[in-house]
């Protein structure tokens, strides 16, 4: 079994002998210093995970050599335990603020300093794991991307997460709004705590009030016991309301009160709950064409719309499906337990062609029918099943596998001409085409044409 490896610092060398004694019986790997400018030149790269550190000692004291120990990196940094004869509150606060886990009294008592020991490691010990759970959780949520769209992306990112601001995130099915909901969370001072997601196409209307709020036993038909809603789930922690066009009038007049109040009453309840939260929402909808239609309510438009995203479809940033792919091939071949696999510059060509209506979703769920379906290590266009993306230049029909996307994509370039015409007015397109407007945009969702921004 690893020992943990221990540095006392003092100058009185029957200090160091009987601390060393004490805690190389409780299993510990001990060396000791006997100043301040030993202790820093002991440290770098001999993995001491705690020190004790008397304040008082020749050259350098122990206050400045706990302040340059709190300069080292966070995986290579001991936590501090400060020892001294003239103990004062002082003393105490001031190593406290400078980073110190415990103060210990001289004389010592053997039990005081083995406890304290053995606190300060498994202290070290969570806030090491805490750190690589944060910086897995970064590298989960990671916006993968250099264009311009998704630089600019980021930077909004780093200068929003950290306040407590409401978002709306907008963009096609597909291109990544949940993982910028869950990246404004983890760089969010709320990261400890929960991210709840409540996907509001995909519950039944009967429910919904349910799963937000909650309900008391006996206050709907089969609730035989009492629900906790997602509002109340989420608090202090961020709720994530995923594709919140499709929430129904009558829940939004209830969400609209939540998050003007922080208060909320559950179902079939007399009292009601306060609650701190964050609500991040996402929608794949033009809400103010939705509020112009009777089907979005515009003051709870305002109150989700103080800080709004725009995450573009992948079409348009094309020089980002290279290294998208890459990702999810090395995440795939990972998960997989897969030898590793490159893409040739043929397959990165057909890759960037292709038109991706399913956006980053579509891109990689079809790397990963390529990881699991290719045993090949090299993956070239043949092995690309995207037939309509391949084009030939002096057959550029040959590009289209069947008679239905030959139609669809002179469908999608004419209504392109036409928005382009009338500068994106939806409606005046219609007319053109002679469509009802809501035929038109069922007719661009089915094309993967976006409402204009």
């Amino acid at each position: 079994m690893r020992q943990n490896r221990i540095l006392v610092v003092d100058d009185e060398p029957g200090i160091r002998d009987s601390l060393s004694g004490v805690l190389e019986d409780e299993g510990y790997a001990v060396e000791t210093a006997e100043s301040g400018e030993a202790c820093l030149a002991a440290l770098p790269g001999a993995g001491f995970e705690l020190v004790l550190l008397d304040i008082w000692l020749p050259g350098l004291d122990g206050m400045e050599v706990l302040g340059r120990i709190q300069e080292m990196p966070v995986g290579e940094r001991p936590v501090v335990v400060v020892i001294s004869g003239h103990g004062s509150i002082e003393a105490a606060v001031k190593a406290t603020k400078l980073g110190a886990f415990d103060f210990l009294e001289k004389p010592l008592s053997i039990e005081k300093v083995t406890v304290v020991t053995k606190n300060a490691l498994e202290h070290r010990r969570l806030h090491l794991e805490n750190a690589r759970l944060k910086e897995d959780t970064g590298a989960r949520y990671r916006i993968i991307g250099e264009s311009v769209p998704m630089k600019a992306l980021r930077q909004q990112l780093s200068l929003m997460a950290g306040t407590n601001g409401r978002v709306l995130v907008y963009g096609e099915s597909g291109t990544g709004k949940e993982l910028v909901a869950h990246a404004i969370h983890a760089m969010s001072p709320r990261a400890a705590e929960p991210f709840v997601e409540v996907n509001c196409a995909a519950i039944p209307e009967e429910l919904i009030e349910s799963e937000m709020f909650g309900h008391r036993k006996g206050s709907l038909a089969g609730a035989q016991e009492e629900k906790v809603g997602k509002f109340q789930k989420a608090d202090g922690g961020t709720l994530f309301l995923d594709e919140v066009g499709d929430m129904s009038l009558r829940t939004q007049a209830k969400v609209l009160r939540a998050l003007e109040e922080q208060r909320f009453e559950p179902v079939g309840a007399a009292e009601s709950v306060q609650v701190d939260v964050r609500v991040v929402a996402s929608t794949n909808k033009n809400l103010e064409e939705e509020i112009e239609r009777g089907n979005f309510r515009e003051d709870l438009f305002y109150r989700l719309n103080v800080i709004p995203f725009f995450v573009p479809p992948l079409r348009d940033r094309r020089e980002d499906i290279t290294q998208l792919a890459d990702h999810f091939l090395s995440e795939f071949t990972t998960a997989y337990g897969r030898k590793p696999k490159e893409l040739t510059e043929e397959a990165y060509t057909v890759l960037r062609e292709y038109h991706w209506p399913g956006n980053v979703r579509e891109l990689k769920n079809m790397i990963e029918r390529i990881v699991i379906l290719n045993p090949q290590v090299r993956v070239d266009a043949r092995h690309i099943p995207l037939h309509a993306a391949r084009k030939q230049p002096d057959r550029p029909l040959d590009r289209f596998g069947s008679l239905q996307e030959v139609r669809e994509a002179a469908e999608r370039e004419y209504i392109l001409k036409k928005l382009e015409e009338t500068s994106g007015n939806v409606t005046r397109t219609a007319e053109l085409l002679g469509l009802e407007r809501s035929n038109l945009y069922r007719k661009m969702k089915t094309l993967g044409i976006g409402p204009k921004e």
